[in-house]
């Protein structure tokens, strides 16, 4: 799929007049067919209700009130259906209890980060060489020791009979060099290169093929040089659905004395300063630990915090 700037345009023509009440299919430019998967043979029916549904979809992982934008801006639901744009936003405006102003603003923002959602769900809805997802991921990070260290363990399943391999990234605050990894067990680490500035793609080829169904447990086990090259903060973004995500941080002595949880986040939220999530008290022994439950490819699942 194209990048996030082409689908907000798409989205910001979608809004106007009727919304999805209107000709949709007139309105809706490439990207935005490919995010809700609409095909040349859908029929004004079809596309109507695909392009409602994936933005329905896309809008529940927004806070309430960019949602409730969301549904107005486009005319999604009963009480949303008014003919103009300017009703609708003046429907949410009272809903809201907020200026009209204030709604066109967040309408602007819903949209820029429906865009972004959407991107990075992408590889939930197109095809891919890796067909394989995750049960479980563990992850202990500990910062109490001359070098950081990242225990990473995993147990995926095969989705597709004759899995090889399973490609992986990691993000980097200042290269490949920097950064000492140990495959425990699990397969061979084949180096895939830098996918961008500050990620590292690697694949781990398996000792023989995956059946369909078929389970397979692996483990890495990372070390920076030192505490001040890693960024202030530990998430995972996957790119298949994860069932389970378990996470602990070892600070030590030299401890904050909270954190703050990204559960759900957009990828800018990890390290935006003004992202608000809940906080959770640091233990006596400098640690902290954290569950998550079915992960949402594309999006931020972690902890952050502020260096003491």
């Amino acid at each position: 799929m194209s990048g996030r700037a082409e689908l907000v345009q798409e989205l910001k023509l979608l809004r106007k007049g009727r919304g999805l009440l209107g000709k949709v299919d007139d309105r809706l430019g490439p990207v935005l067919r490919s995010a809700c998967a609409v095909s040349d043979e859908d029929g004004m029916v079809a596309v109507r209700r695909k392009v409602t549904s994936r933005l329905t979809e896309l809008a529940g992982h927004l806070p309430e009130d960019l949602r409730v934008v969301v549904l107005a801006a486009f005319a999604i639901g009963a009480e949303a259906r008014q003919p103009l744009y300017q009703e609708r936003v003046k429907w949410a405006a009272e809903k809201l209890d907020r200026d009209p102003r204030t709604v066109r603003r967040r309408a602007d923002q819903a949209i820029d980060l429906l865009a972004e959602l959407a991107v990075g769900t992408a590889a939930l809805t197109q095809p891919t060489g890796d067909r394989w997802h995750t049960t479980s991921l563990t992850v202990a990070l500990v910062l109490d020791q001359p070098r950081p260290t990242v225990l990473e363990q995993r147990r995926i399943i095969a989705d597709e009979d004759g899995l090889r391999s399973v490609d992986l990234a990691v993000s980097l605050p200042s290269g490949r060099s920097d950064l000492a990894v140990t495959v425990l067990y699990g397969g061979r680490l084949v180096d895939r290169g830098m996918e961008a500035s500050d990620r590292w793609g690697y694949r781990l080829e398996l000792p023989g093929p995956l059946a369909s169904g078929e389970p397979w447990d692996l483990a890495m086990l990372f070390q920076l040089p030192s505490v001040s090259s890693l960024r202030p903060h530990m998430a995972s973004v996957p790119r298949q659905p994860c069932d389970q995500f378990d996470l602990r941080i070892r600070f030590g002595a030299d401890r904050p004395s909270e954190i703050c949880v990204l559960d759900g986040a957009f990828q800018r939220d990890v390290s935006d300063p003004g992202y608000r999530g809940r906080r959770l008290p640091v233990d006596q022994a400098g640690e902290v630990h954290r569950q998550f439950s079915h992960l949402t490819p594309g999006m931020a699942y972690g902890m952050r915090w502020e260096r003491p």
